[in-house]
C-alpha cells in the first residue's frame, strides 16, 4: 500500500488549498481516511476522519469550521479543503487509513505535503 499526499504549497493568509491523498490499495474503498498534519517541532495531530462510504464526518477541534474531507471512491482519492488558513496551519499534512476512533491503521506513512502560510 502506497499513501500519497499533494496539493499543498504556500498560501497566503485567509486562502484555501485542497489537498489530495491517492491511495495504491484495493481496501481503499472500504477503508476509512483520515487527515493529520504535524507542525514543526511538533507531534502529529488527528484533523479529521471520512468513513468508507463518506456518510460520517468526523473533525478535531483543530480545523474544525474551516477544513472538509471528502472522498472520491472511483477514483480511491480523499481531500482534505481547508479555507481561512491562518500562519499556525503551517505544517506537513498527511492521510492513512484510520479506525472509527481515527487512529492511523498503515504503519508506512507517505511523506505528506506541506502547507506554509504566509504573505
Amino acid at each position: 500500500v502506497q499513501l500519497v499526499e499533494s496539493g499543498g504549497g504556500l498560501v497566503q493568509p485567509g486562502g484555501s488549498l485542497r489537498l489530495s491523498c491517492a491511495a495504491s490499495a484495493r481496501t481503499f474503498s472500504s477503508s476509512a481516511v483520515g487527515w493529520f498534519r504535524q507542525a514543526p517541532g511538533k507531534g502529529r495531530d488527528f484533523v479529521g476522519r471520512i468513513s468508507p462510504n463518506g456518510s460520517i464526518l468526523t473533525y478535531a477541534e483543530v480545523l474544525k469550521g474551516r477544513c472538509t474531507i471528502s472522498r472520491d471512491k472511483a477514483k480511491n482519492l480523499a481531500y482534505l479543503e481547508i479555507k481561512s488558513l491562518k500562519p499556525e496551519d503551517k505544517a506537513v499534512y498527511y492521510c492513512n487509513f484510520v479506525d472509527f476512533r481515527g487512529r492511523p491503521t498503515y504503519n508506512d506513512w507517505g511523506q505528506g505535503t506541506q502547507v506554509t502560510v504566509s504573505s
